[in-house]
């Protein structure tokens, strides 16, 4: 099948491009983290353990996780803009869904759902801005981008918060319906179609990869519940692992894999993967313990606990864009291993200073210095990653990245979640901070690792004015 062309870029259809990208990428972002302010509300209303209410986050990022390059993969050889649409569908009426959900299971299922519309949404938004947006500007455009998604992430507890206190933790995904309506025929009009390399697609990848990912994960949340010793979490994470060490052979010498190996030969490729999985992986982890000790142990209202996380989750969209403008301009690794590094000192800050009965003035820097270190990373992640592959190989960089970056949140869910239950509980305000403790140093040494990842990126190449890669040798970044 020969490959098709990229649609001209254009202002004004550059305009819509970013604008319907941004709110679908938020919408999506939104949704990993929009419950955590809702959990305690959940569990009054529909019940459920602990486990129930990991599954209540987890369903979604993983579902998202496991099959977000399937969806860029989809959008590639089917069309980016119709597969776009078939996501925002999918993602609206699985949102209804949850809303109307009267039971925990129901919950979970519709999460699961939502989860498949918004790996097939997700990663097309990188791509239908990257066609629509000239290369010298992509920069600034995925900063917006970015700070979008970047504030969806942080500011979901806040949202989540806000509606469950005053309205109903139901309007928490009733929110996404009149936008998901919205986004369609904007969408439509707006956007022009776009394709990659039209590849046959790969199921056998799309299923080494969900059986495994969902054989680890799996086995991370249950062995807190039943023991790592319980035959049902060995098989999951054993299991995954051999599924996982399959899908990597399968990259190698597999025929049109949705993720080839061969592309973690560039350094630029695979350091900011890297980067990514282990930043979402450290700070989905802390996020979902922090806003249930800002409400379960200080006694914060969920709308209280969300104002108060506001000097962290308030920095991306004042950050951001100005990163993704020097991301054009100076090294994109830099900001975004600067970032990186500020955001372990920021959890590596709250490590020290949690306890029963922290003051605000106590936490403030903390979320401060988190908040600039997440408002620098994103942006130019978002550049690092469209600049590592060929122009035809966009949609499985993002997907890729993305699929990282999620398959790292729900880790961290599960991997956190996991040292809080050995180490604390629920019973008394003492013993969570005894488990959220060592929880948010592990948090911030992930980071930190994901910071020197960062800077393991190849730097720009003075003087270029075309990406130059091979598939055997380092790609020459223009403006990384």
């Amino acid at each position: 099948m020969s490959q098709r062309t990229e649609p001209t870029a254009s202002r004004g259809g550059a305009v819509w491009a970013l604008v319907i990208t941004s709110v679908a990428g938020f919408m999506a972002a939104l949704d990993n983290l929009v419950v955590t302010t809702a959990l305690p509300s959940i569990r009054q209303d529909l019940g459920g353990a602990l486990d129930d209410l990991e599954w209540t986050v987890s369903a979604y990022t993983l579902t998202f996780a496991v099959l977000l390059m399937f969806g860029a993969a989809l959008g590639d050889r089917f069309g980016r803009r119709r597969l776009f649409l078939v996501g925002v569908t999918i993602f609206t009426g699985a949102s209804a869904a949850a809303a109307m959900s009267t039971g925990i299971d129901a919950l979970i299922a519709a999460r699961a759902v939502q989860g498949v519309g918004g790996a097939i949404m997700m990663p097309l938004t990188l791509t239908l801005l990257s066609a629509a947006v000239p290369a010298a500007k992509r920069g600034m455009a995925f900063g917006i981008w970015g700070a979008a998604n970047g504030l969806a992430v942080a500011s979901g507890p806040l949202i989540g918060g806000t509606l469950t206190e005053h309205v109903s933790w139901h309007w928490i995904f009733w929110l996404n319906v009149p936008v998901g309506l919205a986004l369609l025929p904007l969408a439509r009009l707006r956007l022009k179609e776009s394709y990659g390399t039209g590849a046959p697609l790969d199921i056998t990848g799309t299923l080494l990869a969900s059986g495994g990912l969902f054989g680890i994960v799996y086995g991370l949340v249950r062995a807190p519940i039943v023991g790592w010793s319980d035959p049902v979490v060995l098989v999951g994470l054993f299991a995954g692992a051999a599924l996982l060490a399959g899908f990597v052979q399968h990259g190698i010498r597999g025929k049109n894999p949705m993720l080839p190996m061969r592309l973690f030969r560039s350094r630029a490729f695979a350091g900011i993967n890297a980067a990514s999985m282990l930043m979402f992986l450290g700070m989905f982890g802390s996020i979902f313990l922090l806003s249930q000790f800002l409400q379960g142990v200080l006694g914060y209202s969920p709308t209280e606990a969300g104002l108060r996380m506001l000097p962290w989750t308030g920095m991306p969209m004042l950050v951001a864009p100005i990163a993704g403008y020097l991301s054009d301009r100076i090294s994109g690794r830099t900001i975004a291993a600067t970032g990186l590094f500020l955001q372990a000192l920021g959890l590596a800050w709250f490590a020290v200073v949690v306890s029963a009965d922290v003051s605000y003035a106590a936490q403030l820097p903390a979320l401060i210095v988190s908040g600039v270190g997440m408002a620098l990373y994103f942006a130019p992640a978002s550049n690092l990653v469209m600049g590592s592959v060929r122009p035809q190989e966009q949609g499985i960089a993002s997907g890729s990245n993305n699929a990282l970056r999620e398959v790292g949140g729900a880790l961290g869910i599960a991997i956190m979640s996991s040292i809080f239950s050995a180490q604390g509980g629920y019973d008394s305000a003492q013993h969570f901070v005894d488990g959220i403790r060592p929880a948010l140093w592990v948090g911030a040494a992930l980071v930190a690792v994901a910071g020197a990842a960062a800077l393991a990126i190849p730097g720009m190449r003075r003087g270029t004015t075309d990406v130059v890669r091979d598939a055997e040798s380092e790609p020459v970044l223009e403006n990384a």
